[in-house]
């Protein structure tokens, strides 16, 4: 039986950390997402909590880095492919606030779980494939994980007539 040394472990197993750092700058780059300094938020609440690993994100509209907004019910204002626009905008909204809370996304171990909600007429029925905008941005950004379990709901109304307001849950590193 062959010996392994502890430090040939050590080295190995630091490389392969090393490795598997990704520069996500770059690679939001590459995907054309620019993130922002987070806005504000419009009332008596803060943008993320954290207890223990676990990020909780309140919701968050499809605010844009001059902090104007998309708005309009999907259906009615907005088409479907509008609609996953603003739900990809919503992401880059999330993620802008998810770097500037733990300042490198390599500590992300996985979004968790996300709650998607469409500002919708009452017989539009794709709020799925509208927040699909927000959760195929999450997996180009994350890979694996950023898969997450989800919830997609329309609602009659949204603060400031915002088109998608998501919510998540994000694990990180200690």
């Amino acid at each position: 039986m062959k010996r392994i040394s502890l430090s040939f472990i050590i080295v190995s197993c630091a490389l392969a950390s090393h490795a598997q750092r990704i520069d996500f700058d770059k690679k939001l780059k590459e995907l054309g997402i620019e993130l922002y300094p987070p806005t504000k938020p419009m009332a008596n609440y803060v943008k993320v909590v954290r207890t223990g690993n676990l990020l909780f994100f309140a919701g968050h509209g499809p605010t844009k880095a001059d902090n104007s907004n998309i708005t309009g019910k999907v259906g009615k204002d907005l088409t479907l492919e509008q609609g996953y626009e603003a739900a990809k905008q919503t992401g880059i909204a999330l993620l802008s606030t998810l770097k500037a809370e733990v300042g490198d996304l390599n500590k992300v171990k996985r979004v968790v779980k996300v709650l998607g909600m469409v500002n919708c007429t009452e017989n539009f029925t794709d709020q799925p494939k509208v927040i699909n905008g927000f959760s195929d941005m999450m997996v180009s950004v994350f890979g694996e994980k950023g898969k997450h379990a989800r919830s997609a709901v329309g609602m009659y109304m949204l603060p400031l007539n915002i088109a998608v307001e998501i919510e998540m849950i994000v694990e990180v590193e200690d």
